[in-house]
């Protein structure tokens, strides 16, 4: 069955439950970063117009099962309750008697938030009972959250077996859209910009991509295991020693193809990482033990900027170092203004990379921000996503 979009639903006055990723980074129970919940905003208004009677349903943290009140979601739908201009019911659990009666009292155009999904182990096992007592609750069943769709989670496989009608929200169906653009009729020159502490994570997604694109530059931790695969130094800087060959590999098919491969040319170094520790710059040739990289060096961002000056399509992941500290985040905020300043077709992804994008106040100036952190690693390696199998069945 082809997707179908909320639009595309029966859902005027009808009870909706909409799976949402309100998984949002918490500091000292406040929320640092509101993206993922203002992106979904498309998605409630539009039910609240039809006069559904929403039904909100999100995990956060990783409680492992057991319920946490730190990990609860009552200053998320405080947050909400503000940005919507009315009183968001936070439920006490996600399923059980007094939710249903919750849910069965709600009137047209009030809005239900279940409490976090996760506070039950049955949501990670994709537990069949568990799901149809999530579904019980509803009519419609809508998929919003595209930080989860990689999931094999009980509120976003299991729960599609219960309902005549489901779908996907107007979020997911944008960031679907955006992919299968860059994919299949993205301009080219086609830049991939890759950073971030793990090669092994981003190897697949290098694989997947040197058909699709021209050029890619690699910057952060793991391009160390890059340079090292090519006999350069990079001091005490972490390597994946395990992971070089298959680098070796992946240089030459991309060689093969014609693919550009961009390394780091220099480094910012400290000897340890700290705030104000003293910084060294070196290259690959003269990278001594006892220092560790920390960010591209000042060549390297000009020849990094460069090629995003010519590049018509960028997807970034990943930043080009430890960037949680301001003497290390000049790569990294050198990339993201380029890259803001670029006519290209911009796509940004990762959890760390919105941070530094919002960080610096560049958020709007890119043409999408992806709110999938993992659920975008998992497509870029051309894997299947579980939640979106669900929706098409």
């Amino acid at each position: 069955m082809p997707l179908r979009c909320i639009d595309e639903l029966p859902i005027e006055r009808k009870k909706v439950l909409i799976r949402v990723d309100f998984n949002v980074p918490m500091e000292d129970g406040s929320i640092k970063d509101i993206t993922r919940i203002k992106a979904t905003m498309p998605t409630i208004n539009y039910a609240l117009q039809k006069k559904a009677k929403l039904i909100l349903a999100s995990h956060l943290g990783r409680p492992k099962g057991k319920v946490v009140p730190e990990l609860s979601l009552r200053p998320i739908s405080e947050v909400l309750s503000k940005l919507l201009g009315r009183k968001v019911i936070l439920a006490p659990n996600c399923v059980g008697p007094e939710v249903q009666k919750l849910a069965q009292e709600l009137r047209e155009g009030e809005v239900l938030m279940l409490e976090n999904l996760r506070f039950h182990p049955e949501e990670e096992k994709n537990d069949l009972q568990f799901a149809k007592a999530l579904a019980e609750l509803a009519e419609v069943y809508i998929n919003d959250a595209f930080g989860a769709i990689h999931r094999n989670h009980a509120s976003i496989v299991a729960i599609t077996n219960f309902f005549e009608h489901v779908g996907c929200g107007f979020l997911l169906k944008k960031e679907l859209d955006i992919l299968d653009k860059i994919f299949s009729s993205a301009p080219r020159p086609f830049l991939l910009i890759l950073g971030g502490a793990k090669v092994s994570d981003k190897m697949d997604i290098i694989k997947n991509l040197l058909d699709k694109v021209d050029a890619i530059a690699i910057g952060g931790a793991m391009s160390y295991t890059f340079i090292k695969a090519l006999g350069g130094q990079v001091g005490s800087s972490p390597v994946e020693e395990d992971k070089i060959e298959e680098a070796r590999e992946v240089l030459h098919k991309a060689g093969e193809r014609g693919v550009k491969i961009l390394l780091p040319l220099d480094h910012v170094a400290v000897r340890e990482v700290k705030k104000e520790a003293e910084k060294e710059y070196f290259d690959n040739t003269t990278f001594p033990e006892g220092y560790k990289a920390v960010d591209i060096g000042p060549k390297t961002v000009e020849v990094f900027v460069k090629m995003i000056s010519t590049a018509k399509t960028i997807l970034w992941n990943g930043p080009m170092g430890i960037f949680e500290y301001e003497d290390f985040a000049q790569g990294t905020r050198a990339i993201a203004e380029a890259i803001s300043r670029s006519e290209a077709l911009t796509v940004v992804g990762g959890g760390d990379t919105l941070n530094a994008v919002n960080l610096w106040g560049l958020a709007e100036r890119f043409t999408h921000l992806s709110t999938g952190g993992g659920a975008l690693v998992e497509y870029l390696k051309g894997k299947s996503l579980p939640g979106l199998m669900a929706l098409e069945r």
